[in-house]
C-alpha cells in the first residue's frame, strides 16, 4: 500500500475571524505539507478542486497551486483531486491541455483525477436551469473517454456530442513521453467503484468511511477491473481511499490534539456542501453541527476505525487494516483544524515510522502505470 496526502484550502470561520490573512497563510501552508511529504516518502499529493464552498474549500484553481508544486518537489506524484471536465465548468480541452503541460512541468509525475462534483451548491451554480445533479453523470459519460485521443492523437478527430463540441484541432503539448498521465476517477457513492473499474481507471475514494465499508468495495472494484475496457492506453487498478490522520510521539497527544482539531466542524461542512455523498445516520443538517470531540468521542471513533489517530506503533497498525482490506493507497485529509506544528509533526512522523514499513515500492517510478503502452 502507498500512501498520500489530500490538501483542499480548509479556510474556518473562526481562523477567518482571529487573523486577516487566514486565506493566504491555509494556502501557503498546504504546499508547505506537500513539499515535507515529497520528503518524508509519500507517494502523491492530491489538491481538490473547490468552487463557492466557503470556509470548506478555498482551492479553486488548483491547477496553478499544483503547477507551483511540479517546481517545489522532485518525487512526489501530484494528483487533480479532481479537475471537473462538465463542459460548463472547465471545457474538456482545456482540461486535457492543464494535465499535459503539468505532465510536462512535473516531468511525469501527474496524475488525472476527474470527477462530477460532490454537491448541489457548487456545479449547479455553472448550471442555470438544471436542479438535478444526476444530470452531470451523461456530461462525464461524454466526455472521459476524449481525453486519451486528444493526447495521443496527433490531430484530433474532433467531437460532436449533445453537451460541447470541437471541430479537428491539434491538442497541445502533447504528454510527456509516449503514453499519458494516469487516469482516476473521484467515487462520491459505492456504486461508482465498480464503474470506474470497468473502464480502466484508478479510484479516488473519498466516499469510504471506515475500514469495513472499504472491503466490499474493493471487492466490486477489483472484480470489474479484470474485465475492464480501459478508455486510455492502460488499465490503471488502484483504489485509493482518504483518513483523518493525527500521529504525535504519544498516544495521549494525538487525541489531545485531535480533541482541540474541531473535526466536527469540518465534518459538518463536508456534509452541508457534498449532498450527494450518502449521509451516516446520525449527521445533522447544516446549520447544526455535529457535537465537539471530547477524548471520549476520539477514543470510540479510533475503535470504531473511522479515525487514524496515536502515536507511531499504532498509527502504523492502523495503517496496515487498511492495507489487509484490500486498499492500494491510503490519503491523509490534512490539514483539518490542526495547527501546522503538529501537521508536520504528523506528516514526519509517518514518514519516518509507518511508511518504511509498508510501501513496497520507495523508488516512487513514474512509469509504474505506463508500462502497457511502452513508456
Amino acid at each position: 500500500m502507498e500512501f498520500g496526502l489530500f490538501v483542499q484550502g480548509y479556510v474556518p470561520a473562526a481562523r477567518a475571524k482571529a487573523d486577516p490573512e487566514a486565506e493566504h497563510k491555509a494556502l501557503i501552508e498546504e504546499t508547505e505539507y506537500v513539499i515535507q511529504a515529497d520528503k518524508s516518502g509519500f507517494k502523491y499529493a492530491w489538491a481538490s478542486e473547490h468552487h463557492f464552498l466557503e470556509e470548506y474549500s478555498h482551492l479553486s484553481a488548483n491547477d496553478v497551486f499544483l503547477g507551483y508544486l511540479a517546481h517545489a518537489t522532485d518525487r512526489i506524484h501530484l494528483g487533480s483531486g479532481i479537475f471537473n471536465p462538465l463542459a460548463s465548468v472547465n471545457h474538456p480541452v482545456k482540461v486535457a491541455e492543464k494535465v499535459a503541460m503539468l505532465d510536462h512541468l512535473s516531468q511525469g509525475r501527474f496524475e488525472f483525477g476527474s470527477g462530477r462534483g460532490a454537491g448541489s451548491h457548487e456545479i449547479l451554480g455553472f448550471m442555470p436551469g438544471i436542479t438535478d445533479m444526476n444530470h452531470t453523470k451523461e456530461i462525464w459519460e461524454e466526455t472521459i473517454s476524449e481525453f486519451p485521443k486528444m493526447w495521443l492523437q496527433d490531430e484530433y478527430v474532433g467531437f460532436q456530442g449533445k453537451h460541447w463540441s470541437l471541430p479537428p484541432r491539434k491538442i497541445l503539448p502533447k504528454p510527456y513521453g509516449k503514453a499519458h498521465p494516469a487516469m482516476w476517477y473521484a467515487a462520491g457513492s459505492p456504486s461508482s467503484y465498480a464503474m470506474a473499474g470497468k473502464k480502466g481507471l484508478g479510484v479516488l475514494g473519498f466516499s469510504v468511511q471506515k475500514v469495513s465499508d472499504m472491503e466490499w468495495v474493493v471487492e466490486s472494484y477489483k472484480n470489474a477491473v479484470k474485465e475492464a475496457e480501459p478508455i486510455g492506453g492502460f488499465v490503471n487498478d488502484n483504489v485509493m481511499v482518504t483518513s483523518t490522520a493525527i500521529c504525535a510521539e504519544t498516544h495521549e497527544k494525538a487525541v489531545e490534539i485531535a480533541v482541540g482539531g474541531g473535526l466536527n466542524y469540518l465534518q459538518s461542512l463536508l456534509f452541508r456542501y457534498h449532498d450527494t455523498f450518502p449521509r451516516p445516520e446520525g449527521i445533522p443538517e447544516w446549520p447544526e453541527l455535529l457535537p465537539e470531540y471530547t477524548a471520549e468521542i476520539v477514543e470510540l471513533l479510533i475503535a470504531e476505525e473511522l479515525m487514524i489517530c496515536g502515536d507511531p506503533d499504532e498509527v502504523f497498525r492502523q495503517c496496515k487494516r487498511w492495507e489487509q482490506a484490500g486498499a492500494d493507497q491510503l490519503s491523509f485529509g490534512l490539514p483539518i483544524g490542526v495547527s501546522p506544528e503538529d501537521t508536520m509533526t504528523t506528516i514526519k512522523l509517518i514518514g519516518e515510522h509507518v511508511i518504511p514499513k509498508i510501501d513496497t515500492d520507495p523508488v516512487h517510478r513514474t512509469t509504474r502505470f505506463r508500462g502497457a503502452a511502452g513508456d
